[in-house]
């Protein structure tokens, strides 16, 4: 079974820069789209970016301008450069494969993003 594996989060100032990173344990099959989402405690999970096999980028207007979305194809792999991070960013990030196939979804674990000072 396909795991998708996230690394990068951990505890940054307000203002500060941090990049996850997202890759597959293995080829997903009829990938065609990868994204970040972000669940706060209390809050429902939200979509934060994607990017499509294309290199077509998409953000939530809450980090248009602070985040950035990248994607090696030939890894599979999906970046989100987060700059100017704020306190309210703070939550768990999970990374998203959908495809044209099934299971059509895939998620990661989660990895912890803080800002605090």
């Amino acid at each position: 079974q396909v795991q998708l594996v996230e690394s990068g989060g951990g505890l940054v100032q307000p203002g500060g820069s941090l990049r996850l990173s997202c890759a597959p344990s293995r080829s997903i099959f009829g990938l065609n789209e990868m994204a970040w989402y972000r669940q706060a405690p209390g809050k429902e999970r939200e979509r934060v970016s994607s990017i499509t096999n294309y290199g077509g980028a998409s953000y939530a207007d809450f980090v248009k301008g602070r985040f950035f979305i990248s994607r090696d194809n030939a890894k599979n792999t999906v970046y989100l450069q987060m700059n100017s991070l704020k306190p309210e960013d703070t939550a768990v990030y999970y990374c998203y494969a959908g495809t044209t196939v099934a299971p059509y979804n895939y998620w990661g674990q989660g990895t912890q993003v803080t800002v605090s000072s």
